[in-house]
C-alpha cells in the first residue's frame, strides 16, 4: 500500500475510526480489512472506482449497515450503530449518493422529516420554515420552503439533501458524491460551507469522482480499490496521476477522438424553440446538425437548456416552434416510443427516476425499451428476451451475477451502462445522452466513453452534454456551447478549455 508518513494527522486528532472492517454479502467481499481515519476539523477524500467499497465503507461509520467483522471506533472507543437514527445521535450524518428526498413533500418537510421540531401546540412549522430559509441562504438558494421537492430540478434537490445533513449539528458529515448534479457556482459555495464547517471542528469525509474537483478541498487522500485501501496521503504529496494511478493500478488514457467522416446528416434540429416551466422560451430558435458516426458534446452551464433541448429531441417535452428532423423526416408530431422506433434514444440525466426501474431485474430493465422485438401477438418470447440481455451484458461490460439480479444491486457506473445498454438495444440512428458520467468513476467513465466512441465508428451519431468542460474533449469531434438557451460557440476538439468555458459564460481565472 502506498502510504506517505510525513505531515500525516496526528493520531490524537482521530475522532472516528475503521479498525479492520470487512463486509461480505454471501460469497462477495465489499470489503475486506479496512483502516481508515477520520481526523477533527479536517477534510478526507475518498478516490476510488465503482465497486472499490466507498459506499460501504461510509454506510458502516454512519450506522447504515453492521460490518460483517471489525471494529468502530468513536473518540477512542468501540461503538455498535444499530441504525443511522443512532450514529446521528452520536453526531455522524450522511449525504448519500442517490436522493432520498419525498417528493411530494415541500422542501421544509423534506429537512424536518423523522425529527419535527415540537412546541406547545404541536409540530412548530414556523420554527422549521425559519430554520429553512436560514439553510437556503447559508447555501445561497432561493428556494421557497414551501415547494414541493418535485417541482425543483435535479441539482436543487440536492441542495436540499445537502441542506437535510446541514440542518443536524453533526460532528461528522460524509458526502458522498455531493456535486454530482450541481452546477459550478453552487460547488463554489458548498466548498465555502465546507471550509466553514472544517473550522469550527467538523470533520468532513468526501467522496467524489469529479478528481480535479475534490483536490481543491482535500487535507488528504484515501484510495479504495476491490475493497481494500491501496493507498493514504495528505495534499502535498498527492496529483491526478497519482490518484489515477492507485484507483486502477495503472495509467489510464481515454485514447484520441476516433476518426469522423462526412456521412450524410442524420439528425437536424431547425430553428427549435422550447419553453421552460414559466412558459417563456428557453431553447430560442436553436439550429444543428449532426451527421451519422459524428460524436458531438454540448457543453454549458446549468440552465443552459442542454437538458431541455436533448428532451425535446426525445418527445419527452414540447417545443413552441421550429423542426426535428430523423434521416430527413419530419419527427416532432411523434410519440417517445414512435421516435425510438424510427431510431432515436434518450439517456436520461437522471438514471434514478427516468432510466430504471426499481422494482425490476437487470434484464427486465435491459429490454423494456425493446420488448416490441421478442413480442409474438399477445405474449414475448423468453429465449429472445434472454438472448437480448445477454448479449447487451456483454456488449457494454456489465459486471452482475446475471440478468435477473436485482438493479440495485449494481454500483453507479453499472446502472449507467445498464441505461446506456437499454438504448443501444434499441439499434438507434441517433442517440442523446444528458451528463452520461454523473456519478460514475474515472474506470466506468472511460467504459462509457469507449462505447460511445465505438458506435459512432459502426455510424450511430452520438450527441450528449456535460457541465464538466474535460468531458468535452475525450472524444467528442465537435464542441457546441450553449449559453441561455442559445448556441454561443462551435468548436473542434482542438480548443482550450478557457476558451470553451468563456463561450459558456462561465468566469475564467486569470
Amino acid at each position: 500500500m502506498t502510504r506517505r508518513t510525513h505531515d500525516m494527522p496526528d493520531a490524537r486528532t482521530v475522532v472516528l475510526a475503521a479498525r479492520n472492517v470487512a463486509k461480505s454479502y454471501g460469497n462477495v467481499h465489499a470489503l475486506k480489512g479496512v483502516n481508515f481515519d477520520i481526523h477533527r476539523g479536517q477534510v478526507t477524500t475518498l478516490f476510488g472506482e465503482n465497486g472499490a467499497g466507498k459506499s460501504t465503507l461510509m454506510k458502516i461509520l454512519s450506522g447504515v449497515i453492521q460490518p460483517t467483522t471489525g471494529q468502530i471506533i468513536l473518540d477512542g472507543q468501540p461503538v455498535g450503530f444499530a441504525d443511522a437514527n443512532e450514529a446521528r445521535d452520536r453526531g455522524i450524518s450522511i449525504i448519500h449518493q442517490e436522493l432520498s428526498l419525498a417528493p411530494n413533500l415541500s422542501v421544509r418537510d423534506n429537512i424536518f422529516m423523522g425529527r419535527e421540531l415540537r412546541g406547545p401546540l404541536g409540530v412548530d412549522f414556523a420554527e422549521e420554515e425559519r430554520q429553512t430559509r436560514r439553510l437556503m441562504e447559508e447555501l445561497e438558494e432561493d428556494i421557497d420552503p414551501l415547494i414541493p421537492v418535485e417541482e425543483l430540478r435535479l441539482g436543487q434537490q440536492q441542495i436540499v439533501e445537502i441542506a437535510r445533513a446541514l440542518s443536524v449539528d453533526s460532528r461528522i458529515l460524509i458526502m458522498d458524491e455531493p456535486t454530482s448534479a450541481l452546477s459550478a457556482s453552487e460547488v463554489e459555495v458548498l466548498f465555502k460551507v465546507i471550509r466553514d464547517l472544517t473550522a469550527k471542528g467538523v470533520s468532513i469525509v468526501y467522496i467524489s469522482h469529479h478528481l480535479e474537483e475534490a483536490l481543491t478541498i482535500t487535507d488528504h487522500a484515501v484510495v479504495l480499490r476491490d475493497g481494500t485501501m491501496t493507498a493514504y496521503a495528505p495534499r502535498a504529496d498527492i496529483d491526478l496521476d497519482w490518484i489515477v494511478r492507485n484507483m486502477v493500478g495503472e495509467n489510464y488514457d481515454l485514447g484520441s477522438p476516433p476518426d469522423s467522416d462526412k456521412r450524410a446528416v442524420a439528425l437536424s434540429i431547425r430553428n427549435l424553440s422550447v419553453p421552460d416551466a414559466t412558459g417563456k422560451d428557453l431553447v430560442q430558435g436553436l439550429s444543428l446538425d449532426v451527421r451519422a458516426g459524428e460524436i458531438v458534446c454540448i457543453y454549458g452551464l446549468m440552465g443552459a437548456g442542454r437538458t431541455e433541448l436533448l428532451e425535446t429531441c426525445a418527445g419527452r417535452l414540447r417545443a413552441t416552434g421550429g423542426e426535428i428532423v430523423l434521416d430527413g423526416h419530419e419527427i416532432s408530431h411523434l410519440s417517445i416510443g414512435d421516435r425510438i422506433a424510427r431510431g432515436l434514444a434518450l439517456v436520461p440525466e437522471d438514471r434514478q427516476r427516468d432510466g430504471l426501474v426499481q422494482s425490476m431485474s437487470v434484464g427486465q430493465n435491459l429490454s423494456l425499451a425493446s420488448i416490441g422485438t421478442f413480442t409474438r401477438g399477445l405474449f414475448t418470447s423468453p429465449r429472445d428476451e434472454r438472448k437480448l440481455v445477454e448479449d447487451t451484458i456483454r456488449k457494454v461490460t456489465v459486471k452482475t451475477s446475471g440478468g435477473g439480479a436485482p438493479i440495485g444491486s449494481l454500483s453507479g457506473g453499472n446502472q449507467q451502462k445498464v441505461v446506456i445498454g437499454k438504448m443501444l438495444a434499441t439499434n438507434p440512428r441517433v442517440i442523446l445522452l444528458d451528463e452520461p458520467s454523473r456519478g460514475i468513476d474515472i474506470g466506468a467513465k472511460a467504459e462509457v466513453f469507449r462505447l460511445l466512441a465505438e458506435g459512432a465508428r459502426q455510424g450511430l451519431a452520438v450527441i450528449y452534454s456535460t457541465s464538466e468542460v474535460g468531458e468535452c474533449l475525450s472524444i467528442a469531434h465537435r464542441i457546441v456551447v450553449m449559453h441561455k438557451g442559445r448556441i454561443s460557440a462551435e468548436f473542434d476538439s482542438a480548443v482550450t478549455k478557457e476558451k470553451i468555458m468563456a463561450a459558456s459564460g462561465e468566469s475564467v481565472a486569470a
